[in-house]
């Protein structure tokens, strides 16, 4: 009897033992299962490029973390327990798709591009945002939203200059605008303060809108594309606005030849607003047609300032038309334009003025100061027709 108790004893230890094996030897093989599986975490690959270089970081999903802790921990345990079976010591792993981690994915993702984006060089930029080449570093990523991109505008890029020459113009002729409107000159009438309206409008629209496209244009192919086609069309608006007080007051006692010249640059405008709407007008091989459009509008006054001369005299012309500021005024327009077209001066130092000194700011500074030249010439214009008086036919 004690002989059959023992040999049971031994026995039940026996099995014991080889229980105990075979949970070790199956928590082993499910062990190197998992290693033999394709990687099935998530991560994101977080790249940024500075000056060329390539730096990658990859930043694993917590909930992959978490799953991972627990999977080994379960297994550590299946093997330390002898009494708990196989079938209940099984770890159900989370769904792939379980609520909420797409959530933190893409919030994470959205932190990490709009808070610690940095500025790349040309050649990794898409080929949307490829516009310049030679301006080799210091190009803005793509930017994930309009909050990301209207906070660049106080970082160092290839756009600061762009962004702030045109923001202080807007915002200086919309000061203006609002000091005209509230203290208006006493001998203005409405017909004068209509045109001088048309004037300041075509500021505040070129100078907003071009503020605007340079702060969004990295956004996205259609937002760039979007903005670009606003911002050539607030050029052809500022050409427009800029001739009309000049004719009114030129040919203030010509009405005919007045308005005839208001409509031609109107229609002039017009067109030049649906070429500006033409998707391949935005690309850089038409950067030449885009330089040409606008300097044919500013031209077209070559026509009216000779009918001017013919009617009026030389001498006389520069005080009663403000030729001098006018002329000056074109210069201006016409230099930005053409440096604009040829890339000058980054086509002969490439790589030398990427923040500061590239064309496309040469050309913003020029038109700003253009338009207060423009707007002290046809002040002193109004200046002078109130001097004078109404026209002789009409007293």
């Amino acid at each position: 009897m004690n002989l059959d108790k023992s040999a049971a004893c031994i026995r039940r230890r026996h099995c014991n033992v080889v229980n105990k094996e075979s949970a070790t030897t199956s928590a082993g093989n499910k062990i190197k299962e998992e290693n033999k599986r394709p990687e099935t975490k998530m991560q994101m690959t977080i790249i940024s490029f500075e000056k060329g270089e390539k730096k990658v970081q990859n930043i694993d999903d917590p909930d992959e973390k978490e799953e991972e802790q627990k999977l080994t921990t379960e297994d550590t345990t299946d093997d330390q327990s002898d009494d708990i079976p196989d079938e209940l010591a099984e770890v159900t792993p989370l769904p792939a798709n379980a609520p909420g981690r797409t959530e933190k994915i893409e919030k994470l993702m959205r932190h990490v591009l709009e808070e610690g984006w940095r500025v790349i060089s040309f050649h990794h930029l898409p080929d949307w945002l490829k516009d310049n080449d030679f301006l080799r570093n210091y190009h803005r990523p793509p930017m994930p939203s309009f909050r990301c991109c209207f906070k660049s505008i106080f970082r160092i890029h290839t756009e600061t200059g762009n962004i702030w020459t045109h923001l202080l113009g807007f915002v200086a002729f919309l000061v203006i605008t609002v000091l005209f409107l509230t203290h208006p000159s006493s001998g203005f009438t409405w017909q004068e303060q209509a045109v001088f309206m048309a004037f300041f409008l075509g500021a505040i629209l070129c100078l907003g809108l071009s503020f605007v496209f340079h702060t969004v244009y990295c956004h996205s192919k259609s937002v760039s594309r979007l903005f670009s086609k606003l911002d050539y069309s607030g050029i052809s608006l500022l050409i427009v606005g800029s001739f009309i007080p000049w004719l009114y007051y030129s040919f203030y006692c010509e009405h005919v030849a007045r308005y005839a010249y208001i409509i031609l640059i109107s229609v002039l405008g017009v067109a030049a607003i649906f070429v500006s709407l033409w998707d391949k007008f935005s690309t850089p091989k038409f950067r030449p047609l885009r330089a040409g459009v606008f300097i044919a509008m500013g031209l077209s006054a070559v026509i009216p300032a000779v009918h001017f001369f013919i009617q009026t005299g030389f001498p006389s012309a520069f005080e009663a038309g403000a030729v001098g500021w006018m002329a000056l005024m074109a210069t201006m327009y016409i230099t930005g334009a053409i440096l604009y077209a040829v890339r000058v001066p980054e086509r002969f130092f490439p790589g030398k003025c990427d923040i500061v000194f590239q064309s496309h700011q040469i050309f913003h500074v020029l038109v700003v100061a253009a338009a207060f030249v423009h707007y002290h010439g046809i002040s002193n214009m109004a200046g002078y027709r109130f001097a004078i008086g109404e026209c002789l036919d009409e007293e």
